[in-house]
């Protein structure tokens, strides 16, 4: 079967949607807890420079409302290559994280070439789970 869309996220819950964090969002909460090793945040910078250049910001999210972002499986060829990369920084740093592939994303109330934004209202996928604690804190690495 082939299916729309695609969604990276972790099973941490984002503060301002109470859903799974994003790929990209969880990444912003590395680089604000300094996660990343120096040369890992330099690829993952590189990545999100090119996904603000390519990829239109959706004034829906600019506005914080509660809305998660879905890639189109129609051009994930030219997404991948860059979304490979951010799977293998999750895959070394032991942060867990599912992808989610759906035909039915929710309520669409924004959409470009490249991804659809949804409502959360009412969703809910069974392998989303609540960390009990923050397993990225700086202080429990060392």
């Amino acid at each position: 079967m082939k299916y729309k869309y695609m969604r990276i996220q972790g099973r941490e819950i984002a503060e301002y949607t109470n859903y799974a964090n994003g790929v990209f969002g969880i990444f912003r909460d590395f680089e604000k807890k300094n996660v990343l090793n120096k040369e890992d945040y330099e690829l993952f910078k590189a990545i999100d420079d090119h996904f603000a250049q390519e990829l239109p910001w959706p004034q829906i999210c600019n506005e914080r409302q509660k809305v998660i972002c879905f890639f189109k499986t129609e051009n994930s060829e030219k997404m991948e290559k860059y979304m490979q990369p951010l799977l293998f920084l999750l895959d070394r740093y032991n942060h867990p994280y599912d992808v989610i592939y759906t035909n039915y994303p929710g309520n669409i109330v924004y959409e470009d070439d490249f991804q659809v934004a949804v409502t959360i209202d009412g969703l809910q996928y069974d392998k989303v789970d609540y960390m009990d604690k923050d397993i990225y804190d700086k202080q429990a690495r060392k």
